[in-house]
C-alpha cells in the first residue's frame, strides 16, 4: 500500500551533479579531510544511515565552510527529516559560494520553500532554474507546473476556506495509525484501516479493517470486521456500498511472473501486484471475498475502490507497473453488465486525469460529485483534493481545488464526505491526536458540498408468508427514462437502501420471478426536508385471485387519456413482465376521484385503461391477452376527503384474470 503521507525526499546522490560520485571528481574544496568526510557520508547514504551521513557532512563543513557539495547533500538530508528551514539554509549557503555551480539547486530550493508555504520565493527560484533549464525535459515540465502551483497557492493563502478539523474520538482512533475511512450512507456504520503491530509481518505492522457503529450520535469503540475479511496479510483501502452490504477492498502481493495469476493467500487469487476484491454481507456475516474480475483487475496496480450508489459502477485507481514500481496512477471506472460481472475498465477523460498522479477517488452517494487527489491540477504542491460535478451531458466537469487550508504543501487524500454533504472525514497526523494518523472530521463549505440526496430504506417480502425476498429494484428518472439505480435487496433480510438526488421524479420498480411487479413513485424536490423514506414492499405471488396492482407511474393530462411520456418507464416494465409470463391474461382498469360528472368519469377511466391496453399491444403483447374496463369513481382506495386522497384514487391498475 502506498503511504497516505508524502515526504519530500530526493536521493542525496541524485541531488548533486553525477560527476560528483566519480572517484576522480574535482571537488569545490581542496581540503583532503573534508573530501574524506564527504565520501564517507556518501557511503552512509548508500547504507541508508542518514544520521551518520549528516554528522560526517557537518564535520566536512567544519573543515571547509565553502564546500558546496557538502552543503547540498546536507540540505537533502535535512529535507528528508522534514527540517525544511535548515535545508533551505544549507542550499542558500551553497548558492552563495557559487550561484552557477549546480543550477538544479534552484529547482530543489523551490520545492523546499513550497514545503514552508513560502510560495513567492519558491516561484523566484523555479523561474531562476528555467532560465538555464535542465537537459531532462520532464524536470523542466515539472518546473513549469510548480510555477502554476505557486500562482495558485499565493492566491489560495490570501483566500482561505473554512476548515476546523475535529478529532473523531477514541471510538475510531487509537495509538496506531487509522486511515482510509468509509461509511454507509445513513451515517450509522464507519469502516477504516488500522495499522497494527504484528509478528507475522516482517515489517512489524499489518493493515486490518475495523468497524464502529453510531450510538446516540457518537461513534462506538471500533472492533475488527472479522477473520473472513481480516487475515495475517494486509487488507487495505476499504469502500462500502451505500447500504453497507458490499465491501470492496484491496489485496496486495509482490509482483510475480506466474501466467496463471498471483496467489495472495487464503484462496485469494489475483492478476497483479494489487487487486480489488469484494465481499457481500449475508445477514450478519461476510461472504468469502471474491476477485472483482478481469474487467477491473489486470497485471497492473489496482487500488482505492469507490462503489457508486447506482449499484453498478466501481471507480478505482490503476497505475502502470514498470520495473516493480508504480507509474502514472489514473482514475478508471467499470460498470456491472447484464451478466452480473464488471465490464472492461474505462479511463476517465483528461478533464480528470493528468499526466501526473490521480489517487483516492470517492464518488459521493449523490452519484453526481467526484472527489479525488491529484498533483497534476493546479494546487498547493503535493497531492491536493479536488471535486468535479457531473454535467448535464453525463461528462465530468472541470475539477475544483478544495482550497487552503484543507489542502497544504503536503499530501492530502482519502477524503470521505457524508451523504448530507455537510461533514467530511480525512486522516491526519496533526499534533494533539491519539497517536500517528488519526481520523478527523470537519464541516464542508457549501461551495464544495455535493448535491442534496434522500435515501429510501425498506424491505421486500412475500405478501402471504411475510418471508423476506431477494428482489431486483430499478429506479428510473422519469424525465430522462434512464436507470439511476439498479439494486438487489438483501438475500437474507430482504432489506435495501438506495440514495437518490433531489429535484427529480423517480419510478421505483420492484420485480421477482413468480411474483407480481410493484411500483412506487418518488417526486423529490427542494421543498423536501431531505428526510429519508421508509417503506415496506409486499410482493404478491402471481394469482388470479390476487389484489390488483396499481401502476403508480402511469400518468395522463388532466381530464385527458393521452399517455404522458413519463408513463413509458412503467409500461415498458409491464411489457417485460407479460413477455416473461406468456400464459397470463390481464384486465386493465381505470379509476377516477368523485369530482365531476359520474358518467364523464366512467368514460374517462375506460379510455385511460384502453390507452394502456393499446400501448401494450403496440409493444408486442397479444390483444387476446388484454381486456380493459373503466370503473369511474366506484372503487376508491381511500375516502375522497382531501386533494392527496383524491390523487390516490385517480389511478390505473391491472390484475391477472387467467394463468
Amino acid at each position: 500500500m502506498k503511504s497516505v503521507l508524502k515526504i519530500f525526499f530526493v536521493s542525496a546522490i541524485c541531488l548533486l551533479p553525477s560527476a560528483i560520485c566519480h572517484a576522480q571528481q574535482q571537488y569545490t574544496t581542496k581540503n583532503k579531510k573534508a573530501i574524506s568526510l564527504y565520501e564517507e557520508a556518501i557511503k552512509y547514504m548508500y547504507a541508508r544511515n542518514e544520521e551518520n551521513a549528516k554528522q560526517s557532512l557537518l564535520k566536512a563543513i567544519e573543515k571547509d565552510e565553502l564546500f558546496i557539495e557538502a552543503h547540498l547533500m546536507l540540505a537533502d538530508i535535512y529535507a528528508d527529516m522534514k527540517q525544511f528551514e535548515t535545508a533551505v539554509a544549507e542550499i542558500k549557503k551553497a548558492l552563495a559560494v557559487n550561484p552557477d555551480f549546480f543550477p538544479m539547486a534552484y529547482y530543489t530550493l523551490g520545492k523546499y520553500l513550497v514545503a514552508l508555504n513560502n510560495y513567492k520565493e519558491a516561484r523566484q527560484n523555479f523561474e531562476r532554474f528555467l532560465r538555464k533549464p535542465s537537459e531532462n525535459r520532464e524536470i523542466n515540465i515539472e518546473a513549469q507546473q510548480w510555477l502554476i502551483n505557486c500562482d495558485f497557492s499565493i492566491n489560495a493563502l490570501e483566500h482561505p476556506v473554512p476548515f476546523k478539523p475535529v478529532n473523531a474520538g477514541a471510538g475510531l482512533n487509537s495509538k496506531n495509525d487509522e486511515y482510509f475511512p468509509s461509511m454507509t450512507a445513513d451515517e450509522q456504520m464507519f469502516l477504516f484501516t488500522r495499522n497494527l503491530p504484528t509478528k507475522a509481518n516482517p515489517y512489524g505492522l499489518q493493515e486490518d479493517f475495523y468497524v464502529s457503529n453510531k450510538t446516540d450520535g457518537k461513534w462506538g469503540t471500533a472492533f475488527s470486521i472479522g477473520n473472513k475479511i481480516n487475515t495475517e496479510r494486509n487488507e487495505g483501502a476499504p469502500a462500502l456500498s451505500a447500504d453497507g452490504n458490499i465491501l470492496f477492498f484491496v489485496v496486495s502481493e509482490e509482483m510475480s511472473d506466474d501466467p496463471n495469476g498471483h496467489d495472495y493467500g487464503l484462496g485469494r487469487k489475483g492478476y497483479g501486484s494489487c487487486d480489488i476484491f469484494y465481499s457481500v454481507k449475508e445477514g450478519n456475516e461476510w461472504s468469502k471475498p471474491q476477485n472483482a474480475g478481469p474487467g477491473v483487475n489486470s497485471s497492473n496496480w489496482e487500488t482505492q475502490p469507490s462503489f457508486s450508489s447506482d449499484g453498478k459502477t466501481l471507480y478505482f485507481i490503476r497505475g502502470q507497473i514498470r520495473s516493480h514500481s508504480i507509474h502514472n496512477p489514473d482514475i478508471y471506472m467499470s460498470e456491472i453488465g447484464s451478466n452480473g460481472r464488471f465490464g472492461p475498465a474505462v479511463k476517465l477523460s483528461d478533464v480528470i486525469n493528468t499526466p501526473r498522479e490521480e489517487e483516492s477517488v470517492f464518488i459521493h452517494p449523490d452519484n453526481q460529485t467526484l472527489y479525488f487527489s491529484s498533483n497534476g491540477h493546479p494546487g498547493m504542491g503535493g497531492q491536493d483534493i479536488f471535486m468535479s460535478r457531473r454535467q448535464s451531458n453525463g461528462q465530468w466537469g472541470r475539477p475544483m481545488n478544495l482550497g487552503y487550508p484543507i489542502n497544504t504543501s503536503s499530501d492530502e487524500n482519502s477524503l470521505l464526505v457524508s451523504r448530507s454533504g455537510k461533514l467530511a472525514y480525512m486522516a491526519s497526523d496533526r499534533p494533539g491526536g491519539f497517536g500517528g494518523l488519526d481520523i478527523y472530521s470537519f464541516e464542508l463549505d457549501e461551495s464544495i458540498q455535493p448535491g442534496k440526496t434522500i435515501y429510501v430504506k425498506g424491505k421486500v417480502y412475500d405478501a402471504d408468508t411475510k418471508t423476506p425476498l431477494q428482489s431486483d429494484i430499478d429506479v428510473v428518472d422519469l424525465q430522462t427514462g434512464s436507470s439511476m439505480v439498479k439494486w438487489v435487496s438483501n438475500k437474507t433480510t430482504g432489506e435495501f437502501f438506495i440514495c437518490l438526488p433531489v429535484n427529480r421524479n423517480y419510478a421505483f420498480e420492484v420485480t421477482k420471478a413468480g411474483y407480481l411487479p410493484k411500483s412506487e413513485n418518488f417526486a423529490l424536490n427542494e421543498s423536501k426536508d431531505y428526510q429519508p423514506f421508509a417503506i415496506e414492499i409486499p410482493l404478491s405471488p402471481i394469482s388470479i385471485t390476487g389484489a390488483p396492482v396499481i401502476l403508480k407511474n402511469v400518468f395522463f393530462e388532466t381530464n385527458k387519456y393521452d399517455l404522458k411520456d413519463e408513463s413509458k418507464v412503467e409500461l415498458n416494465k409491464l411489457v417485460e413482465f407479460l413477455t416473461g409470463n406468456p400464459s397470463l391474461k390481464i384486465e386493465l382498469s381505470g379509476h377516477t376521484d368523485n369530482v365531476g360528472d359520474k358518467k364523464s368519469n366512467q368514460v374517462l377511466s375506460e379510455n385511460r385503461a384502453k390507452s394502456v391496453s393499446e400501448y401494450l399491444a403496440a409493444h408486442g403483447i397479444a390483444k387476446e391477452r388484454l381486456t380493459f374496463k373503466g370503473y369511474g369513481d366506484t372503487k376508491p382506495v381511500v375516502l375522497n376527503d382531501s386533494d392527496e386522497h383524491r390523487q390516490m384514487n385517480r389511478r390505473t391498475e391491472f390484475k391477472v384474470i387467467a394463468k
